[in-house]
């Protein structure tokens, strides 16, 4: 079969290849980027769902409007107004989890050749994704306080791309935090060159301790003529359930009514049920104890790995401990003549049961093959000592 010539430009994530590799019994695995499904609240959802068929089945189980349920959309913004964004439920779409908002974005703003600028390691899937629309991507170089504004303003000056996309808050892979005064200068990167940002935000209620800085979304409001400039794409998967597959997309109207016109010839519209359910677990007041509950877990094994890597790795690895999201991101040394290439520990770790992912691939250009990506998520404590130990052993 001859298939689209836009496949060419894309291949099979290296994540989803390793998995094939995580049946082997006994295995503790850092590679997934899940939640812990033991951290969902089961009862609330049970009790949500129940309350979808029993108040408005009709609505609940029929087909609806591609924009969204109006009842969720309603409750999202209530929500977005708990993290500073005031947005009427008019000025977002429902969208299938936040990666089929990246998919719009793609299909509404990106023609063969475009150039966009992403952060240099970013979201593989979002790489796949602009490169299937014929994206050429851009890597603004990061550091653990985010994206280095001031080689982002001569990236935007020099290749002036169709948008910038940026995780600022606790990204995959990085774990980084887009600092307060950097969040300020993209707004001004946005209004001086008239670029669009869109800020994908689905680990920003992850934080453990002290909140992180407003959303870009969020500081919008104080920088003249920026709001318009901004896309924000949020997500329930991280926090309450990704089989729901709620997503959501905020941002300009133009972009918004072309992005809708897209998914209705997609998948018409998100599941009304999940919807539904999905509207009135927000509305329950569910949402602050599962988030209480979320971030002490994970802040706990974030700190067990932080430990354990220390102490079975030494100065063979460096790392930045993370405030909040589920990843830890790292990169061998080579100190004391040790293996300073992740794929190769890849294969000698799973050898010892314990998995990664290299981080070669989330660099959309000059991969650094020292990095990997360790996910605390779904491993509880015991299980992150021994896993850690095993990878010090495969070093």
């Amino acid at each position: 079969m001859q298939f689209a010539s836009r496949l060419d430009n894309v291949e099979t994530s290296a994540i989803r290849e390793l998995f094939k590799l995580l049946g082997t019994p006994g295995i503790i695995s850092f590679a997934g980027g899940f939640p812990d499904s033991a951290m969902f609240d089961v009862e609330g959802l049970k009790e949500a769902s129940q309350k979808a068929l029993s108040e408005e089945p009709g609505a609940a189980l029929q087909y609806g409007a591609t924009e969204g349920y109006e009842p969720l959309r309603t409750q999202l913004s209530a929500f977005m107004k708990t993290k500073g964004v005031s947005v009427d439920p008019s000025g977002l779409i429902v969208t299938t989890g936040s990666q089929q908002a990246l998919d719009l974005l793609g299909k509404t703003m990106i023609s063969p050749g475009d150039k966009v600028i992403v952060e240099g390691p970013t979201f593989l899937a979002t790489i796949q994704c602009f490169r299937l629309y014929g994206a050429q991507l851009i890597s603004a170089p990061i550091d653990e306080n985010g994206v280095k504004t001031d080689e982002l303003e001569k990236l935007i000056a020099e290749h002036k791309p169709k948008f910038v996309y940026l995780i600022p808050t606790f990204g995959n892979p990085s774990g980084a935090m887009l600092s307060l005064e950097r969040r300020k200068k993209v707004l001004e990167l946005a209004v001086k060159y008239q670029t669009l940002v869109v800020e994908d935000d689905p680990y920003g209620d992850l934080y453990f301790g002290e909140a992180p800085p407003p959303s870009i979304l969020a500081l919008s409001q104080s920088v003249p003529g920026s709001r318009e400039l901004i896309a924000h794409c949020g997500s329930l998967s991280k926090v309450l359930s990704p089989g729901l597959r709620i997503g959501w997309m905020i941002a300009p109207a133009e972009l918004l009514g072309k992005a809708t016109m897209c998914k209705q010839f997609s998948d018409a519209h998100t599941s009304t049920f999940a919807q539904a359910t999905a509207a009135q677990y927000l509305k329950s007041g569910r949402m602050p104890g599962t988030l209480a509950h979320v971030r002490e877990v994970y802040g706990q094994r974030a700190l067990a790995m932080g430990s354990a890597l220390k102490r079975e790795l030494g100065d063979a690895i460096s790392f930045t401990q993370p405030h909040g999201g589920l990843f830890f991101w790292a990169r061998l040394t080579g100190a004391n003549g040790k293996l300073a290439d992740a794929n190769v520990l890849a294969k000698r770790a799973i050898e010892k049961l314990v998995a990664f992912v290299p981080g070669a691939p989330f660099f959309a250009e000059n991969p650094d093959l020292a990095t990997l990506r360790l996910s605390f998520a779904t491993a509880d404590v015991a299980k992150i000592e021994e896993g850690v130990k095993r990878l010090g052993q495969a070093l």
